[in-house]
């Protein structure tokens, strides 16, 4: 029996079960992938209250390290459903629980192009600051209209000969800043109001076609890193949980989920804003409500 279980070794799980081990409860993170989440593909965090600048990498392994060293447990098993009961069931055993936080995050989302899983890692790319260094002198393109999407290309234009951004509208959508400095870096050209049509290559990614405005376009490239966006993993929860017409998670009184016991934060709850500093905040206010729970 732990007194909670947490889904997720993002930002907000970290977050929650650093409160809970402080609090000298025994707490279980079950994480499927690695620990950090999607923080830990960022090149720099400049936004972090009380951190001028730290790489997500650095920022991830710091808090992990901080929760080890309270005697949290965390175990590498993917989960596949959690009973109104507070059990939660992995693909190697059962876990009991007195209650049950849910930061499970979201991935990346897709073009849903063929060849496009195949490709993974022979072109195609999710993760800039990953794989950037792979593509020095090369051409490369970046999909996507997002903060994500131009401090990709931001970081690629210092790295490859060229830069492509892509993106399906006229505006975009993140931060003006960052529009300002693609707007000095020579090698990258705006595709605007265009989409990847098709992928192309033998074994690997060598081109795409782009649809632009009705007019087909090929571009030769090395690669391809696509930004458009995460979508959450949700569906093994909806026995206990309500979700949105996205697979967000919803919730009441910020966390809060229909199940007493179980709670939703950081990315994979609804909520208008998906920062770092709004995962971490999630994290804390689950592990107080987790507390009184338990009370």
């Amino acid at each position: 029996m732990y007194d909670a279980i947490i889904i997720g070794a993002g930002p907000s799980g970290l977050t929650s079960a650093l409160y809970l081990g402080r609090a000298n409860k025994k707490v279980l993170v079950l994480e499927s992938k690695s620990y950090g989440g999607q923080i830990i593909n960022a090149s720099t965090i400049e936004n972090y209250p009380g951190i001028p600048s730290i790489s997500g990498f650095d920022f991830a392994t710091n808090l992990y390290e901080q929760v080890k060293r309270l005697g949290v447990e965390i175990k590498y098993e993917t989960v596949l459903r959690v009973e109104p009961t507070k059990k939660v069931i992995t693909k190697e055993r059962e876990y009991q629980a007195k209650v049950v936080i849910i930061a499970s995050g979201a991935t990346n989302r897709k073009l849903g192009l063929e060849k496009e899983e195949e490709w993974i890692g022979k072109g195609i790319s999710y993760c800039a600051t990953c794989d950037g260094h792979f593509y020095k002198g090369k051409v490369v393109a970046v999909v996507g209209g997002g903060n994500t999407a131009l401090e990709d290309a931001i970081y690629l234009s210092n790295l490859a000969s060229k830069v492509y951004l892509i993106h399906r509208r006229e505006e975009f959508r993140g931060e003006e800043k960052y529009l300002e400095e693609i707007k000095k870096k020579e090698n990258i050209e705006l595709v605007l109001k265009a989409t990847v049509d098709s992928l192309h290559g033998e074994t690997s990614l060598q081109s795409i076609t782009i649809d632009q405005e009705g007019k087909k376009r090929n571009l030769f490239l090395d690669g391809l890193f696509i930004a458009i966006g995460q979508e959450p993993q949700n569906q093994i929860f909806q026995n206990v949980v309500e979700l949105d017409e996205k697979g967000y998670i919803k919730t009441q009184e910020e966390i809060l989920t229909k199940t007493r016991g179980i709670y939703a934060i950081g990315d994979a709850r609804v909520k208008n804003l998906r920062q770092l500093t709004t995962a971490t905040s999630d994290g804390s206010i689950a592990a107080v409500m987790a507390l009184k729970e338990m009370d």
